[in-house]
């Protein structure tokens, strides 16, 4: 257990600071303090005493230099009970500092301005700060070391039950959260300056990447039970509406499958300005719907392929109606994700012990700043010795981007249905075929080598689904087809005729588009080009 005598304190953020200085004076601890810190604790009444005076040297070079000093740095690296370090420690007139508080300058919150200059970024660069935290987090069995104002309570409550101290253990743990601590801001300082180029002007990816995560939750399992896994959190979080920082309401613990199931589901629905409802199984959609009754749009989504939605997951970007749950709760589901559940949606949902609820906050839509990395932002692929980065494909297709290549143009029904079919296709693993009608998905083939191949898929499971719901009305006659890439050949539109769709979406782009437009010609169907494509691996 280590005593606490002598505490400095140098901190940004003063939240809770006053009430935290005035238990430690309580205590008997003597209170060393720097340029605003120390003024602000006397202007709470709470005695002080200035760094500057006990090292006998002024704060100078507009405070750059205030405690890298060797009264500073000896009286937290000085190893209690080690007679040579206490011996040189007296011969300098060395003192025991017990307990380091310090948080940084703001450094992330500085850069993350639009207009921030790199001299203000430098001018947020803290030196003595983080060179304190990892002496004191070093030398941890005999120094306690806070960052966090939201440690005071506990710190002050442990003292107060020890006389004073704090034990080893909590120092060990303080200590691990002080030098992750210190890697995030060096991190942050790195990335940053990193992004820009010879001439201080942003480059989209920086020369030097450093990121940090947290552990959120250990898992029984991963993608099988033969693998351990763990899922973090990216550190900071730029998109606070992610699956990631959903809460779980009741139900299982969240597997990896869940977790990565639930991602892709939550992805898809933030497309929608519109009341939407996906259904997805192994990240691939078998269902999705527009309506502002949330529970037809459900139906309909499960509907597209009832057989692939048992034990799903449900994704709705608007929050759970009482209704809808008592549908939902007709059928297993392993998670239902929501920004929020209405009234007894909750209670009603209840009764499935088993089933996750996660309530994510608000969706919102993500701003990016284009001429600025943000590693939170960026989706990655993991290689073998390395990994891949790229922007996030949030690319929105506008109705003036679409270009009509066929004779006919499509219908206001269709153009609706097109540009629905085609953010589905955007989250359907490649090479990704979508049948679409009424804003509801009536097929989808996914994750096939050959484009023709997922087009007959999706076709063979609409056809699936209309027998095993034993329903007289084709829904491919009159549906839309979206695909997230090029035709190669035309077999892929006649294909799309012979099921009965009337319009297609697609990139463009190939050499034989024209043998594909006549092939759309010649079916009297009407084809868009959006000129941007959606492969996902």
């Amino acid at each position: 257990m280590s005593i606490i005598h002598t505490a400095l304190i140098s901190v940004t953020d003063k939240n809770g600071l006053d009430r935290f200085a005035q238990g430690l004076v309580a205590m008997g601890v003597r209170i060393l303090s720097t340029g605003g810190t120390a003024r602000y604790l006397k202007d709470h009444g709470i005695a002080v005493t200035d760094v500057s005076d006990y090292t006998g040297f002024p704060e100078m070079l507009d405070g750059r230099v205030k405690t890298l000093h060797p009264k500073i740095h000896g009286g937290l690296l000085g190893i209690r009970g080690n007679a040579d370090h206490e011996g040189q420690m007296r011969a300098n007139g060395i003192e025991n500092i017990d307990m380091v508080v310090v948080n940084l300058y703001p450094f992330e919150q500085t850069v993350a301005a639009a207009d921030c200059t790199l001299e203000r970024a430098i001018e947020n660069i803290d030196i003595g700060g983080p060179a304190m935290l990892r002496s004191a987090a070093k030398n941890h069995s005999g120094v306690t070391v806070m960052t966090d104002p939201e440690e005071y309570d506990a710190i002050l409550a442990e003292m107060k039950a020890s006389g004073g101290a704090v034990s080893a253990a909590t120092n060990f743990n303080l200590a691990k959260k002080v030098f992750a601590r210190t890697a995030a801001y060096d991190a942050a300082i790195s990335n940053w300056l990193s992004s820009l180029d010879e001439h201080h002007q942003p480059q989209r990816f920086p020369a030097v990447v450093t990121l940090q995560y947290h552990k959120r939750q250990e898992m029984r399992y991963g993608e099988n039970p033969h693998q351990l896994a763990a899922f973090y959190e990216a550190r900071p979080l730029v998109d606070d509406s992610g699956v990631s920082r959903a809460k779980s309401l009741q139900g299982k613990e969240l597997s990896f499958n869940n977790i990565n199931d639930a991602n892709g589901a939550f992805e898809l629905v933030r497309e929608f300005d519109e009341a939407a409802v996906v259904v997805v199984k192994h990240t691939n959609p078998c269902g999705v719907a527009l309506d502002d009754d949330l529970l037809a749009a459900y139906r309909r989504a499960r509907d597209t392929d009832p057989v692939s939605a048992f034990g799903g997951i449900i994704a709705c970007n608007r929050p759970v109606t009482v209704s809808l749950a008592r549908e939902i709760a007709k059928t297993f589901v392993e998670a239902v994700i929501a920004p929020g559940f209405e009234g007894e949606a909750r209670s009603v949902l209840a009764e499935k012990t088993n089933l996750r609820l996660l309530e994510t906050p608000p969706l919102g839509t993500v701003k990016r700043d284009g001429s600025r990395f943000h590693p939170g932002l960026l989706d990655m692929k993991r290689v073998r010795g390395g990994m891949l980065f790229q922007e996030g494909d949030d690319h929105v297709l506008r109705r003036e981007d679409l270009k009509t290549v066929t004779r006919r143009a499509p219908s206001e029904r269709e153009l609706q249905d097109l540009l629905f079919a085609w953010k589905v296709a955007k989250h359907v693993k490649s090479n990704a075929i979508v049948y679409a009608r009424d804003v509801t998905t009536v097929g989808v083939g996914a994750g096939q080598m050959s484009r023709v191949d997922s087009s007959r898929i999706a076709v063979w499971k609409a056809r699936e689904t209309q027998q095993t719901l034993k329903r007289e009305e084709n829904f491919l006659i009159g549906s839309v087809m979206a695909s997230d890439a090029f035709f190669p050949f035309r077999d892929g539109i006649d294909a799309a005729a012979e099921a009965g769709a009337t319009a297609i979406i697609q990139p463009g782009g190939s050499i034989r588009d024209q043998e594909v437009i006549d092939a759309a010609n010649e079916a009297g169907m009407a084809m868009v080009f959006t000129g941007v494509r959606h492969f996902k691996h």
